[in-house]
């Protein structure tokens, strides 16, 4: 009598491993989508490219060793051209999420360590949609508008004084968001966060961090755009390594 094949014996289906992205791949995603914003960026890369193939060219004729300094000057010359590219990607990633709800917490995302931003907005203006986001770091709480100068202002300042009810002794920064005068631009907002000096420890941070959690948030989509982050080729990849 045959016996039946019971489901412990069959084994486990193994998990579809994702394939890894190239380097290649993911330079040339970055090109397409910066050349939609910047068609000037071929120009610009082929121009560094040459220019120093022709630079290296003019001193091996010159040294007498034409292939010798042909050889270093093509890497420098692909890099030179992956500098501008990364430059230039960063700016188109900004350029497509700029003016969307929730660009500036898009941009915050970029900063990868000191900083924790939640992914909703703390405050929300529901007649202009004009919104604040908080950070945690070991420079404080910082609140981060997006609106114009003058809403923006008085949603900042509300928001501060409910922040200090709950943490009156902790730095608290305030960040204007913007293109208005006196405003951070999007690109820089990252390196605007990142320069606040540190004046707490971990432990102090990770408390204040428990303690803003009662405060909650309010939900709103953040823009689906390119993450300025990901638009930067893989300078790793693109050495071989």
């Amino acid at each position: 009598m045959a016996r039946q094949s019971t489901g412990a014996n069959t084994p486990a289906a193994k998990p579809v491993k994702q394939k890894k992205t190239r380097w290649y791949t993911q330079v040339w995603q970055a090109y397409q989508m910066t050349r939609k914003q910047d068609p000037a960026v071929t120009w610009l890369m082929l121009a560094a490219f040459l220019g120093i193939v022709a630079v290296a060219l003019l001193i091996g004729l010159w040294w007498g060793h034409v292939i010798y300094t042909l050889f270093l000057g093509l890497p420098f010359g692909a890099l030179a051209a992956m500098f501008i590219l990364a430059r230039r990607a960063e700016t188109a990633a900004y350029s497509q999420i700029e003016g969307q709800p929730g660009a500036s917490r898009a941009a915050l995302g970029t900063i990868r360590r000191g900083w924790s931003f939640a992914e909703e907005p703390v405050a929300v203006d529901p007649r202009t949609q004009d919104l604040v986001f908080r950070g945690i770091g070991r420079a404080g709480v910082v609140l981060v508008s997006e609106g114009p100068k003058a809403r923006a202002a008085k949603l900042l300042d509300t928001e501060r004084k409910r922040t200090a009810r709950v943490l009156p002794n902790v730095p608290i920064t305030l960040i204007q968001a913007g293109s208005d005068e006196g405003q951070v631009p999007l690109r820089k907002l990252p390196r605007r966060v990142q320069k606040l000096r540190p004046t707490l420890t971990k432990q102090e941070t990770s408390e204040i961090s428990k303690r803003l959690t009662a405060l909650g948030g309010v939900r709103l989509p953040v823009p689906k755009g390119i993450d300025p982050t990901r638009a930067r080729p893989d300078r790793k990849g693109m050495r071989g390594r």
